[in-house]
């Protein structure tokens, strides 16, 4: 189970990347949602996000705990998590899809109130949950943007 969580949490090795390992997941996410992502009917994009959520919930707190760190940079699987809840009904544009980037990207680095609150959420809670106000945050300020223009 050790092998699963760590695959998990790191969304299969990326989180080992030497220089911006949050950025590379949200980028590997970028490329799956133009890739193929975008075509998914809604129910089972969500579904695939709340499965994504449920299990980075437990593969982030398991890894955390094994590393005895609260949030080691190697876990990436809560920006895998947030730039995905970033995209939802997001069109396969690519201005629209780096625009969502963009934004998670800037919730996800600087956290401004209240995302910054959910980190103190207990183990992969609070690791996926900081990233999932982020994605959440892009996601609205997304639909505005695409609703006036």
């Amino acid at each position: 189970m050790r092998l699963a969580a760590k695959t998990i949490a790191t969304f299969f090795g990326i989180g080992f990347a030497p220089l911006a390992p949050g950025t590379a997941a949200s980028a590997a996410v970028v490329v799956l949602y133009q890739a193929f992502l975008h075509r998914w009917p809604l129910p089972l994009l969500v579904g695939l996000l709340v499965a994504v959520v449920a299990l980075g919930i437990w593969a982030a707190g398991r890894t955390a705990a094994i590393l005895g760190r609260p949030d080691p940079r190697t876990i990436v699987v809560d920006e895998v998590a947030g730039q995905l809840a970033a995209l939802v009904l997001c069109p396969a544009d690519w201005i629209p899809v780096l625009i969502g980037f963009g934004l998670f990207r800037f919730f996800d680095i600087v956290k401004p109130f209240p995302i910054r609150l959910c980190e103190r959420l207990p183990g992969g809670w609070g690791i996926m949950a900081d990233d999932l106000a982020a994605g959440a945050a892009a996601f609205l300020l997304l639909r505005l943007y695409l609703i006036l223009i």
